[in-house]
């Protein structure tokens, strides 16, 4: 498609629809994924979950080149199966008090989708509780991709580490009288899949496409074409999964480590949260409890970095809207979660920064639903010369940029809304811990070898409550050897 757009100027003017953007987070040439699209003109509206993965495209929204609508990730996910069953849409109080609200944004991200007049979300009362309705809406084709197709179009996801929505993909613009067209590694002869295996039935698949290998790698992490254990195939030895090295981001993990509990289930968030995984499983505690993912990983390592949504050693592998399902249910006990502003309010930035849209993901589904939420994040933004020596955090050089502000650019957390539901949140830095209270934003805990006044208050827009019992963080997080974590 971006070939043929180059040649011919056509297609254009799509509208592309996906929940996280298939993509590697790298700009220009080497990106991949929905970044192929990046040339103005061939898309003119994006409707997202989340657009972090494909950098070129977030920058098509927050430039105004681009019609953008980014919406809470579970909502899209249930978008999918609602427009599949020909229903009208989705009820939830998910996205209420933050930029999903219609009072606020209505998950309008730019001047083009304002001028649009589309409304993409809609306040309801029901009796005396507030409610957001997301009319479901066509679509015409979709790309999705799967592992094996046998000749009459039944789709394996066998090597697949996520099953994300592809059936649901499928069900919508099939039902809706639209093209399902399916990439995979091979095809197999008829009735040779076993039926278990089957996540598409052919009556939903109008094309299937056989990749070159080079298109069909499990994830953009690795250039090895799978890795078994991902999906549960085999099962790696704990010790062969590296350890993190010591710096602040082990630091924060170590320190959200320590609010974990047994037999608990656990949503990680994208970037610092996955190393409370890592930590989990050096610590030799990882079998006490069950990391999850929103992609659907349930058990196991979630992978860092390009290879986020994944882990090693799954116990379970559920599709994202059957996830979301049990997510926004309550089921989990804790999660962590990014946090790249925090202000005064105890509201959280996640999805914009400038012309920068990202989209919030799943973060306000799951923060919204879960009782108790830890936010991980550096204190300061920039290029910092932080060390850990001796049991202590030595700052040699502060980043330039303060991330705790008087009013958060977008609101993609309501600090008010979570003191309505009374929900426990922790937002947990290198030097510094946080509580929301009713009062507003209290500062619990600093670390050992920092001074309150020079390197905590000083680098923030606000005065934060401080604790009568100011604490020091635990020194053994500080260090180079094991913390003993225990989970009580």
């Amino acid at each position: 498609m971006a070939d043929r757009y180059a040649h011919t100027g056509h297609p254009c003017g799509l509208t592309s629809v996906t929940g996280v953007s298939p993509g590697n987070f790298r700009r220009g040439k080497e990106g991949a994924g929905l970044s192929r699209l990046r040339a103005e003109g061939l898309l003119e509206t994006i409707i997202a979950g989340h657009l972090g993965n494909a950098p070129d495209i977030a920058e098509l929204v927050g430039e105004n080149k681009a019609a953008g609508y980014l919406l809470p990730l579970g909502v899209m996910m249930h978008l999918l199966r609602a427009a599949a069953g020909k229903k009208p849409g989705v009820v939830t109080q998910v996205g209420l008090g933050t930029h999903a609200d219609p009072r606020n944004e209505g998950c309008k991200a730019n001047k083009k989708a304002v001028l649009q007049n589309r409304e993409v979300v809609k306040l309801l009362h029901i009796g005396e509780q507030e409610y957001l309705y997301y009319p479901s809406f066509p679509i015409d084709v979709c790309l999705i991709r799967g592992t094996y197709a046998d000749v009459s179009g039944n789709i394996s996801m066998t090597h697949e580490s996520l099953d994300e929505a592809q059936l649901q993909m499928a069900a919508a613009v099939h039902n809706g009288g639209g093209i399902v067209i399916v990439q995979v590694e091979d095809v197999v002869e008829e009735r040779s899949l076993p039926a278990r295996s089957v996540r598409i039935p052919r009556s939903m698949v109008d094309y299937y496409v056989k990749a070159q290998p080079e298109y069909q790698k499990q994830f953009y992490a690795s250039e090895r074409l799978y890795h078994g254990e991902m999906t549960g195939e085999i099962c790696c030895p704990a010790e062969a999964i590296e350890s993190m090295p010591l710096n602040t981001r082990k630091v924060i993990a170590r320190r959200a480590a320590k609010e974990l509990k047994p037999n608990c289930l656990i949503n990680l968030g994208i970037g610092l949260p996955s190393g409370v995984g890592n930590v989990a499983n050096e610590e030799g505690v990882a079998q006490e409890m069950t990391l999850s993912l929103e992609s659907g990983v349930f058990g196991g390592v979630p992978l860092p970095g390009d290879g986020f949504g994944g882990a090693v050693n799954p116990e379970s592998i559920l599709s994202a809207a059957d996830t979301f399902d049990l997510y926004d249910g309550g089921i989990l006990d804790m999660t962590f979660l990014g946090a790249a502003e925090v202000d005064q309010y105890g509201n959280v930035n996640v999805s914009r920064f400038g012309t920068r849209c990202t989209g919030p993901g799943g973060f306000i589904n799951i923060s919204q639903s879960t009782s108790k939420v830890i936010f991980m994040l550096n204190f300061t933004s920039g290029q910092p010369d932080i060390a850990c020596q001796k049991g202590q955090l030595q700052i040699h050089r502060d980043g330039g940029g303060m991330k705790f502000v008087k009013k958060v650019q977008q609101i993609t957390f309501s600090g008010d809304y979570a003191r309505k539901k009374k929900q426990s949140v922790t937002y947990i830095t290198e030097r510094a811990v946080f509580q929301l209270t009713e009062e507003g934003l209290m500062l619990v805990e600093i670390a050992p070898g920092t001074d309150l006044r020079r390197d905590i208050l000083d680098h923030m827009e606000f005065l934060p409550l401080i604790a009568k019992d100011l604490k020091t963080m635990d020194r053994s997080i500080f260090t180079d050897a094991k913390i003993g974590l225990t989970l009580q």
